[in-house]
């Protein structure tokens, strides 16, 4: 391996790259075959050459691959200059090799100048001119994705043609503004409730958010039509075409064994929205074939987490469905004599497969095992006539080929743990290697969209559908998404609850999807995050950081603001009678009213945070101190600090001050929250607790960590606010959530705390919905308890 990542740096990859291609087993050596055929071993290569071998190595198929010699030779002579070429030469060559005709099929010598570009792209443009008019830049996508079709422009620069296309919708339509990123309608409130202090209003609409051309670009927007897939047998495709009606059909697969995390959410995405984007529909199918780890909690918290994130299943179905329609496959196989019963032990399994020093491979001793005995064993199999683990089902594959993939894989195992939903009916299981795909075939997936670890699956999977003669999908791989500073293992994650490291899968610190929805982070948010990353073949490791900016972009525009105070300390007004009561109008969201407004009092006492409040006063600090004034948000007039007191223990206990209402208003240098005490208007509102999450490892890799993941926890990762306290606001707020969602999902009541974060309800809140519907919200409230969502972007520290 220290070997191939300086020559693949020869040939333009950037250093990270070439040692990921040099750890992939399947990509390595034919990228090295593919530079040996050049001749640039030693002599490298221009990067744009580079880039055409490179994309040779990674797309090639089985079928093509006798023919990389002469693809190469295209490649050097300049032949082929765009990776499109390359692709239509692996296309042509795979469906049947013709040298005569390989320059015409592969656009050798066809040059298209920037004025045709430019031409084409505005016939285009203007055979579609009203409905560009009319959808605006929604049609980019789509428009980017079709001029991929037009002839003229069927070996242009990808890149020029694009740049082509914005320039001529910029002409067209001018610049993007509001009307490209609609906002849901929103009510507009009456004139006279707005301007009454008692307007209230939930949370706004979130603005809806088009990023449906990340299906139409890329790699995405390269793969084939429904019925462009070769078939074994044509008519395989004649039958999955009438099934079908040539609709897109994609399939979201998870195995029901534990909680789904931030990486699902990239796979519920891309599965469900490439289906939508081309009008088409998406199973959500659990892989239940392994009743060992399975459990009808995950089964419900996967739909509810799929349907949490705005996506609704074609059909719900399970791998289970089929066992008997796998199980007569696996017969057929046999039959054929592509399939054999085992009774070699895991560990000389992985010796004949060379082992772990990767030495030869050889056939086990039951490799050739008569047709009629291996069947005879299969059945005995299913008839609960053999231990677990005694016997298997392997299918006859490929021993000499490099894809460990083709190393005789196990296609059924004996376990006798009841199923989930088949109960005692089975003690033979199909594996994933010999069910994923045959599901795929059943339910007609047109587009098997997948992670790149199953990238050396990809030729074992087209191997097994064509060995049983079935419909055979075309499986696309694309990189999957990890986030710092986090565990996504199950296993892991698992060990993490069973140690009461954590709280549960949906504890607030953790990636998993139940844990990101209780820390109050909306599924917008995360589909908004998942697309603009974009979808490619590359892995990509974001920082978490870039998550917590896209949840706080989507909590501005969508969460009402209120006061809310952590660590209170008294303040008395010394110059105002004792029932002194200002009626304070405080919006929803400042500069927009759509969010509607509502009432505080401002009283003799009130509370401040304690880190606003300084005994002795310093430059640049604009807060409160003795002798100095500051302004109370919504408050007609500053205060100015007289004095304070302390306890035995020199704890500051209460600040002294005056109202500055009379006479000239100077405006203060800033302004800081506050909170009423007012046993009128039940304010102060207790706020029982308040947990502040933070990172629950201390290293963006925790895996790294000397003594492993469990070394790397931060013990101070949970903060448990007591005393803390919010404005009346928060009556109405919930008052308003509750009318408009019942007070399910208690999540989804969010706020911006004033220059503090933003938080949602947590589970532990509990109220009785009848009687807030009934307006007698502080009755109804017996526990209330936040979460803290994500911090604000300025610093909390700064003055």
């Amino acid at each position: 391996m220290d070997e191939l990542i300086p020559l693949f740096v020869k040939i333009g990859l950037s250093e990270q790259k070439a040692k990921d291609t040099a750890k992939n087993k399947k990509l390595a050596p034919t990228l090295e075959t593919v530079i040996d055929e050049a001749k640039v071993r030693d002599s490298g290569c221009e990067k744009e050459v580079g880039i055409l071998l490179y994309s040779l190595a990674t797309t090639v198929t089985k079928g093509a691959t006798e023919h990389i010699p002469f693809i190469v030779s295209k490649i050097m002579k300049g032949d082929l200059k765009t990776t499109d070429q390359v692709s239509a030469a692996i296309k042509f060559c795979e469906e049947g090799f013709n040298a005569d005709q390989f320059d015409v099929a592969t656009g050798v010598g066809i040059t298209v100048t920037p004025e045709q570009i430019t031409a084409a792209i505005a016939e285009y443009i203007n055979s579609n001119k009203e409905t560009i008019v009319s959808n605006r830049y929604k049609t980019l996508g789509p428009t980017l994705a079709n001029a991929r079709k037009i002839e003229a422009l069927r070996w242009a620069d990808g890149g020029k043609v694009k740049n082509e296309i914005e320039a001529q919708y910029l002409a067209l339509l001018g610049p993007k503004d509001e009307r490209d990123a609609p906002q849901k309608k929103k009510k507009e409130p009456k004139a006279a409730k707005a301007n009454s202090p008692n307007a209230k209003s939930a949370p706004s609409e979130a603005p809806v958010v088009d990023l449906t051309k990340v299906f139409f670009e890329g790699e995405l927007g390269k793969l084939h039509k429904p019925g462009g897939n070769k078939q074994i047998k044509p008519e395989l495709m004649e039958e999955h075409l009438k099934v079908t009606g040539g609709k897109v059909v994609t399939r979201f697969p998870p195995e029901p064994n534990g909680y789904l995390h931030i990486g699902h959410a990239k796979a519920i995405n891309v599965s469900f929205g490439y289906a939508k984007a081309h009008n088409g529909v998406t199973y959500l199918r659990y892989d239940d074939t392994n009743p060992e780890a399975e459990e009808e909690q995950y089964f419900t918290s996967i739909l509810d987490t799929v349907k949490w994130l705005g996506f609704e299943p074609f059909k719900i179905t399970y791998s289970s469905d089929y066992f008997q329609q796998l199980f007569d496959l696996a017969v057929k196989l046999i039959k054929k004599g592509l399939a054999y019963t085992c009774q070699c032990t895991g560990e000389e399994i992985n010796a004949c497969r060379g082992g772990k020093d990767h030495g030869e491979r050889r056939a086990c001793a039951h490799r050739e095992r008569p047709m009629e005995e291996t069947l005879d064993q299969f059945m005995k199999m299913k008839e609960g006539r053999y231990k677990e683990g005694e016997v298997t089902l392997r299918m006859k594959m490929d021993l000499e080929n490099g894809n460990p993939q083709f190393w005789d894989l196990i296609a059924y195992r004996v376990l006798y743990t009841p199923h989930f939903r088949t109960h005692d009916e089975w003690c033979i299981y199909p594996t994933y290697d010999f069910t994923h795909c045959l599901v795929d075939s059943f339910e007609n997936i047109t587009h098997s969209l997948c992670t790149t670890e199953f990238r050396q699956s990809r030729e074992s999977y087209y191997w097994l559908v064509d060995a049983v003669e079935v419909y055979k999908p075309v499986q696309w791989e694309y990189g999957r998404l990890n986030v710092t500073g986090t565990i996504m293992s199950k296993r892991k994650i698992l060990k993490m609850v069973t140690n009461n490291y954590v709280s549960g899968w949906d504890d607030p610190r953790l990636y998993t999807l139940v844990g990101i929805r209780r820390r109050g982070v909306p599924p917008e948010a995360i589909n908004n995050f998942v697309l603009e990353l974009g979808v490619t073949t590359s892995q990509s490791t974001i920082e978490v950081q870039r998550f917590d900016t896209k949840t706080r972009e989507y909590l501005d525009k969508t969460a009402p603001r209120l006061m809310a105070i952590l660590d209170p300390i008294r303040v008395v007004l010394t110059n105002v009678a004792d029932d002194y009561v200002e009626e304070c109008i405080a919006p929803n969201k400042p500069r927009d009213p759509t969010m509607g407004e509502h009432k505080i009092p401002f009283t003799k006492v009130f509370y401040i945070e304690r880190s606003d409040f300084r005994e002795v006063d310093s430059k640049g600090y604009y807060r409160l101190a003795p002798g100095k004034s500051v302004g109370l948000l919504f408050a007609k007039h500053p205060v100015h600090c007289t004095g304070f007191k302390k306890d035995h223990q020199g704890k500051i206990t209460e600040i002294e001050c005056t109202y500055e209402n009379e006479g000239e208003f100077k405006k203060p240098k800033t302004y800081i929250h506050w909170i009423a005490e007012s046993p009128k208007h039940n304010s102060p509102v207790k706020l029982d607790e308040v947990r502040i999450y933070e990172r629950l490892f201390k290293h963006d890799n925790p895996e790294t960590v000397e003594g492993g993941y469990l070394n790397d926890i931060n013990t101070h990762s949970l903060e448990i606010v007591k005393g803390a306290i919010a404005e009346v606001g928060i009556y109405d707020h919930i008052a308003d959530w509750v009318n408009k969602t019942g007070g399910k999902d208690k999540e989804s009541m969010r706020w911006q705390f004033t220059r503090t974060g933003y938080f949602c309800l947590d589970k532990d809140t509990e109220f009785d919905t009848d009687l807030i519907k009934a307006g007698k919200v502080k009755e109804a409230i017996k526990t209330l308890v936040v979460n803290r969502t994500v911090s604000l972007k300025e610093d909390a520290d700064k003055d």
